[in-house]
């Protein structure tokens, strides 16, 4: 496959990614008054690795060397415990717009840590594209009256660096495992740490949630913990990390729309407005030059 079309793919895979995990914190904002937030946040761990221990089973998928392991901790103490559990806690008492908005600070946390963890060097242009993109939402944020940051919104920036870290090592481990295998091996690995909180924190009382609040604990299982990673990171495997991480400018107003669809909020003039200017940041984004540490030694080694 040529160069040009892999990042096509790539990219299109990180925008199903993206789509996915835009209903995450609607879907979590609906689950949390009835499940609270452990069961919310790790409890939809333990229904994807009850999903993820089948299909290694199945596939008898041969373990991770040492070196692979090493990173899927990474992976999995962000997305599979940190920012799932940091979520869910700050949804408790922050709407789904305040949360979008501080997530759409994440492109940037995934493409700075990819600049360390998977050696790629985004150009001036990539970064200016980057920084237009989170002024905009920062904007968007105080005009919200967001500019008081308390706990929750602590705990939500957070999980943005968090999840940063791991989206940057997880989309360089998906190159050489596999884009679901590196989630399946996350989960399976965080399992002996979310199983007993889960347990303690479960009451009878929950098996009479109304089915939406059923409908989203296992989308959020389902999809948000399993199948948007297997999207997202082969989108990063195969598109670039600090390119593909540009899709996620896009998500806070796909979780607005979500937000307008499911419950019930309202979009102004204003989002719109800002949501034009992010996309016009992720276009310039995506097309510009991404290069790699090595790529760059190989460049000056044949120039000598």
């Amino acid at each position: 496959m040529q160069k040009k079309g892999k990042e096509q793919i790539g990219l299109l895979l990180g925008l199903v990614g993206v789509i996915c995990f835009s209903l995450t914190l609607p879907a979590t904002s609906i689950a949390v008054p009835y499940f609270g937030a452990t069961i919310v946040g790790l409890g939809r761990a333990v229904i994807a690795a009850i999903i993820v221990a089948i299909v290694l089973l199945v596939r008898n998928e041969k373990l991770p060397t040492a070196r692979q392991f090493r990173s899927l901790l990474v992976v999995s103490f962000g997305a599979v415990l940190g920012f799932p559990l940091l979520a869910s806690w700050a949804m408790t008492s922050l709407p789904v717009s305040h949360g979008a908005v501080e997530l759409a600070l994440l492109p940037l946390a995934t493409a700075g840590f990819a600049t360390f963890r998977a050696g790629e060097r985004p150009s001036l242009k990539f970064w200016l594209s980057s920084i237009v993109g989170a002024i905009a939402v920062i904007i968007y944020a105080s005009y919200l009256g967001l500019g008081q940051l308390h706990i929750a919104d602590l705990a939500l920036l957070a999980a943005v660096l968090i999840l940063g870290l791991s989206y940057a090592e997880g989309g360089q481990l998906a190159q050489e495992l596999g884009s679901w295998q590196v989630i399946a091996w996350a989960i399976l690995i965080a399992a002996p740490f979310f199983i007993i909180p889960v347990i303690w924190s479960f009451t009878t009382e929950m098996l009479h949630a109304p089915v939406i609040a059923w409908i989203s604990l296992l989308y959020l299982a389902i999809v948000s913990q399993f199948l948007a990673y297997v999207a997202w990171y082969g989108g990063m495997a195969m598109g670039g990390i600090a390119r593909v991480s540009q899709i996620q400018y896009l998500q806070p107003f796909l979780m607005i729309l979500f937000a307008t669809l499911f419950l019930n909020e309202s979009i102004t003039w204003f989002t719109v407005v800002v949501a034009i200017i992010v996309v016009v940041s992720v276009f310039i984004g995506k097309n510009t030059t991404v290069t790699k540490k090595d790529s760059i030694s190989t460049t000056k080694a044949i120039n000598e």
